[in-house]
């Protein structure tokens, strides 16, 4: 515990969480959290960041400060790094001076911040596992998601129990800044959040804990109002990489099957990051009436992807507007698109803006969640026969090309290859089971050197199927020929 204590405070030092002259402040504030009297003995021991952390909450969860579950010591590792972590009002300053000097300059003191105070849990990011598959559309990157700490069942039954609580209304809230937690809402001692004008609103710009890719962050509103797709939500992601170009921004859609996973709180997701439909080149060149000088193509990506490039966003805002506002109301029967059925809307758009050198790029991708007896979680979505590899909704990060998978994959994969090896019965394996057809039609079978190579290159060839599930027009003859008529509709109004 001694190491522990002090190799923290060595970090907020080192790191410049806290100053020389913070040193006893923070002691202080230690020993009252840990239940001592006094500061401990100093060892010659100096431990790790994350490791100090682990030491000093078993210790409270010995000392009977805290009950001895994954839960709990997690709070109480947030609240240990909340002391260390400068107020709201000193990292936005700090933040705010930087951005006058240069807008990088903020964001890479920042994201440092949020990593040397845990709040970025690089630990847990580092576990995920990663690669790049080729396709006829580029590479796509492929990740299964080992980074969500696991889940004590005792903390799982107490936030069953728990009686509901309405503040903060969501994980997304401004409210989280500093909350402690509870058993049914993750600890925020440690969260800070950048306040941002954007066209006349007040947004948050925090980054993700659980990061996706490079410098994974979100923008929120600071009402707790539902996702909306409009051209204000165009305006909000342009005025975004208009202050941040290294960025890029971009919306889940707002209706169920096609959107993200919170639909109850409007918000954006950003970073630092290419992804590979940003790489794609153009397909079907297009000009729009009235629009002439944007410059306007079809993605060659899986899914239809209308992009609009120009150093104009008033442009780009009133033609991105009259493309979504022709496809809410679009029925094209013979593509199997339908505005609405049952007074139910079907129609929306995924989002992402971009810069490339003085132009804003804004990559408009068609979405529909209608739903048929054959596929009853959305026909334009993940189809039966890849839901071993990939079952979730396809918001914004897979849109783009980057496949965020279940971390039971991990184990699965290794075990796929152990029975691929031996000759084995995939279905006679309690985790190979449900990929039995699956191996048998990708061939994994026969597969018996690199099998592990093979496997993975074949959840890619997967991931771009699921893709193309998602896609309203295919990638095809047909579709681009549907598209087109889309196309047409949007030009004759």
């Amino acid at each position: 515990m001694n190491n522990a204590f002090h190799s923290l405070i060595q970090h907020a030092l080192d790191t410049h969480l806290i100053e020389p002259c913070d040193k006893c402040y923070t002691e202080n504030l230690l020993i009252a959290k840990l239940g001592l009297f006094e500061v401990p003995e100093k060892a010659d021991e100096k431990l790790g960041f994350t490791e100090s952390l682990k030491v000093l909450s078993n210790f409270a969860a010995k000392k009977g400060i805290i009950e001895n579950t994954l839960g709990e010591k997690d709070i109480f590792e947030t609240e240990l790094c909340g002391l260390l972590t400068p107020r709201p009002s000193t990292v936005v300053e700090k933040f705010s001076s930087l951005y006058e000097e240069n807008p990088s300059r903020a964001t890479d003191w920042f994201y440092k911040l949020c990593r040397d105070t845990n709040y970025i849990r690089c630990e847990d990011i580092a576990k995920n596992v990663m690669w790049d598959t080729k396709t006829d559309f580029g590479d796509i990157e492929i990740t299964i998601n080992l980074s969500k700490p696991e889940k004590d069942p005792r903390d799982i039954a107490r936030a069953a129990q728990s009686a509901p609580a309405n503040y903060p209304k969501c994980a997304l809230c401004i409210e989280n800044e500093g909350y402690r937690g509870r058993a049914n809402h993750p600890p925020r001692a440690n969260l800070r959040i950048i306040p941002l004008t954007l066209n006349g609103e007040e947004w948050g710009f925090q980054y993700s804990p659980y990061a996706y890719f490079e410098e994974h962050s979100i923008l929120l509103h600071t009402c707790h109002r539902p996702m909306a797709i409009h051209r204000q939500a165009f305006a909000n992601l342009l005025s975004f990489v208009e202050m941040f170009p290294d960025y890029f921004a971009g919306s889940n859609a707002d209706l169920p099957i096609v959107g993200g996973s919170i639909l109850s709180h409007e918000h954006y997701q950003c970073g630092h990051h290419t992804f590979p439909m940003m790489k794609a080149g153009v397909e079907i060149p297009l000009t729009f009436k009235g629009y002439e000088d944007v410059n306007a193509s079809k993605v060659h990506w899986p899914m239809p992807t209308i992009r609009l490039k120009s150093e104009n966003i008033e442009k780009l805002l009133n033609l991105s507007e009259k493309i979504l506002s022709c496809w809410r109301e679009y029925t094209d029967e013979d593509a199997f698109v339908f505005a609405n059925t049952e007074n139910t809307p079907h129609n929306t758009i995924t989002p992402i803006a971009w810069r490339d050198g003085n132009d804003f790029v804004l990559d408009l991708v068609l979405r529909n969640n209608i739903t048929t007896p054959e596929h009853p979680m959305g026909l334009y979505h993940p189809h039966a026969d890849k839901h071993n590899i990939k079952k979730e909704n396809i918001g914004l990060i897979e849109v783009m090309g980057m496949a965020i998978l279940p971390a039971r994959l991990k184990n699965e994969c290794e075990e796929m290859e152990k029975v691929i090896l031996q000759n084995a019965d995939p279905k006679d394996n309690e985790k190979t089971s449900l990929h039995a057809e699956w191996i048998k039609a990708n061939g994994l079978d026969r597969a018996k050197e690199n099998t592990a190579d093979a496997i993975r290159r074949a959840i890619g060839k997967t991931f771009l199927n699921v893709l193309i599930d998602a896609a309203v027009y295919k990638p095809d003859e047909n579709g681009n020929t549907a598209f087109m008529r889309f196309i047409d509709k949007v030009n004759s109004l």
